[in-house]
């Protein structure tokens, strides 16, 4: 059984102090890791979609309560409106194969990446706005954006937006940049966000469409870079049928100039590229100078739509455990991450590098990479989790959807391991890697820079070669973090934290690392969920109309930080 059977397990969420179970913590490891995931006890059919979760781990033992020579890990369920309203009314809420409703509208799960901005902290996902979260009480700020200004779904008062569950903070201009799309048509708009107000800006991208997802977008200096990426709607499965879909094996590329998005104009034009295998994360470096140059991880026999039930039949006829309902159906196919160079003037791409070996067995786009603007402009490392070959947790039926895309031919006779793997970041040669045990399955990883250099997130020697990774592993017999060196992951974990044995967490989706966790500034202009209600209340019952007065009055008379 290597996937983990706690992985989705429903048990509460509470603080833990974690102690040094091996090696040495070094002295220099700084800040704080923040961790995604969703509430399994509140999550509807999909694993992924419970209410959104953020963990904080401080980096320096003895701080935020923990005993000395222990390590905090605090985590709380993100107190949005929506969490509120299904709080006081339980019975209203619906839970279906891609999200929870109610008469109020959509849930907003926010629980799949941490997005820090310098003091501040986000939470995102992809059907739902930004959520502003205090970074040291871990409660719900605000939301990002009044509603209308998404185009949402005509929900009530809670929006359905199709938006993306990486949006990328702009260090020129100081500006939170995301999407919203129109899940019937695929029209897409890019959102702006100044970082105070009320307002977003959205801009209509003309005679484009991405007509799957936007899970991920990013940047460099001069350009915004969209892509369609590999998640699809079913919609005989949102009315109670199977999932018979398969995702596209290609995809439109957008490149959108940011000294276009102006003030005063509504549309935005692009230029379009397509590009296969099909992807879900990919990483720009910043420095645009010689080119836009991108990492572009493929999920090529991937399917994150597709959970397994309890009826499903594994890679091997056999039922599928019931502690795994709920997960996502497990890759199909061997990794592949390249390297491509996009020409707006010429219309051209070119594939500049290409890693694929057929024993790294499908990654679940699980990477780290410097994040400092020095980092950015000129990365030097990719560190990449593949997690193996899992057949217990690959069903019948996506195989049936497949069908005649995945070549059985190359699975492993027998389960593989996942392994951590640092690539040179410009040719993507292999450079260093550490095998888990098979009953181990790791985590996003976070990078975490050595030293200080010239701004508060980046290391002396910037680029994702000097400092330490921290991957969170789940395991039966207990969760812990491994910390490793980032010039050398070979050397294997240079300290290990975990709680008692016995103790789990659920499943944890993307990570992210701050230098510092200060209170969420508390003067800023912001939505309120007063501000989003307006006249939208005049379209709901008397009781529903109330309940959802109560939330606004309770969420607009708490001050930040009071609980």
């Amino acid at each position: 059984m290597p996937v983990p059977r706690s992985i989705l397990g429903k048990n509460p969420i509470t603080d833990m102090d974690l102690g040094v179970v091996a090696g040495a913590w070094p002295s220099d490891v700084r800040g704080h890791y923040l961790v995604s995931t969703s509430d399994q006890r509140t999550r509807p059919l999909h694993a992924f979609f419970g209410d959104g979760i953020m963990a904080r781990l401080s980096l320096t033992p003895g701080t935020d309560g923990a005993p000395p020579s222990h390590f905090a890990w605090r985590s709380r369920v993100i107190d949005t409106p929506s969490v509120r309203l299904r709080r006081k009314r339980p019975d209203l809420f619906t839970p279906g194969p891609v999200g929870t409703g109610s008469p109020w509208g959509f849930v907003n799960a926010a629980n799949t990446a941490p997005l820090p901005w310098g003091d501040r902290l986000f939470a995102t996902w992809d059907a739902g706005r930004p959520v502003e979260v205090d970074p040291v009480t871990l409660e719900f700020v605000a939301e990002v954006g009044h509603r209308d200004d998404w185009k949402p779904m005509d929900d009530a008062v809670l929006p359905l937006i199709s938006s993306t569950a990486h949006p990328v903070i702009d260090p020129d201009r100081d500006c939170l940049w995301s999407v919203s799309r129109d899940v019937m048509t695929g029209a897409v708009s890019v959102i702006r966000y100044s970082g105070t107000g009320k307002r977003v800006t959205r801009w209509a991208v003309e005679n484009a469409a991405l007509p799957q997802a936007t899970h991920t977008i990013t940047q460099t200096r001069d350009w915004l870079i969209l892509a369609d990426t590999a998640y699809r709607i079913d919609v005989e499965e949102i009315f109670g049928g199977d999932r018979t879909v398969a995702n596209n094996p290609d995809g439109p590329l957008l490149l959108i100039r940011k000294d276009d998005l102006v003030a005063g104009r509504s549309t935005v034009t692009c230029k379009e590229f397509r590009i296969a295998p099909e992807v879900n994360h990919f990483y720009a470096r910043y420095d645009d100078t010689d080119g836009i140059q991108v990492v572009m991880e493929h999920s090529e026999g991937v399917d994150i739509g597709m959970y397994l039930r309890e009826d499903d039949l594994d890679l091997y006829g056999r039922p599928i455990d019931p502690a795994l309902r709920g997960m996502y159906c497990h890759g199909m196919t061997p990794a592949l991450t390249t390297v491509l160079d996009f020409d707006p003037e010429k219309g051209r791409v070119t594939e500049k590098a290409r890693a694929h070996d057929p024993s790294r067995w499908w990654q679940a786009e699980l990477s780290a990479i410097d994040w400092s603007l020095e980092g950015q402009l000129n990365p030097t490392r990719h560190h990449l989790i593949f997690l193996g070959f899992h057949p217990e947790a690959i069903n019948q039926r996506a195989l049936s959807n497949y069908e005649g895309r995945i070549d059985t031919s190359l699975f492993p006779e027998e389960e593989t391991p996942a392994t951590l793997v640092t690539l040179d970041r410009d040719g993507l040669k292999p450079l260093a890697e550490w095998t888990f045990s098979l009953d181990d399955y790791p985590t996003s990883p976070s990078f975490i820079p050595r030293g200080q250099g010239g701004t508060r997130y980046a290391g002396t020697a910037p680029g994702g070669h000097d400092g330490y990774l921290l991957v969170a592993v789940h395991n039966d017999d207990r969760f812990r973090l491994e910390l490793f060196d980032a010039a050398d992951v070979s050397r294997g974990p240079l300290a290990v934290l975990a709680p008692p044995r016995g103790t789990t967490v659920p499943f944890l989706i993307h990570s992210a690392w701050m230098p510092e966790a200060n209170p969420a500034p508390p003067s800023l202009d912001r939505l309120t969920f007063a501000d989003d209600l307006g006249t939208r209340l005049d379209v709901l019952d008397g009781d529903l109309a109330a309940t959802a007065r109560e939330v606004a009055d309770e969420l607009t008379g708490r001050p930040l930080g009071s609980g």
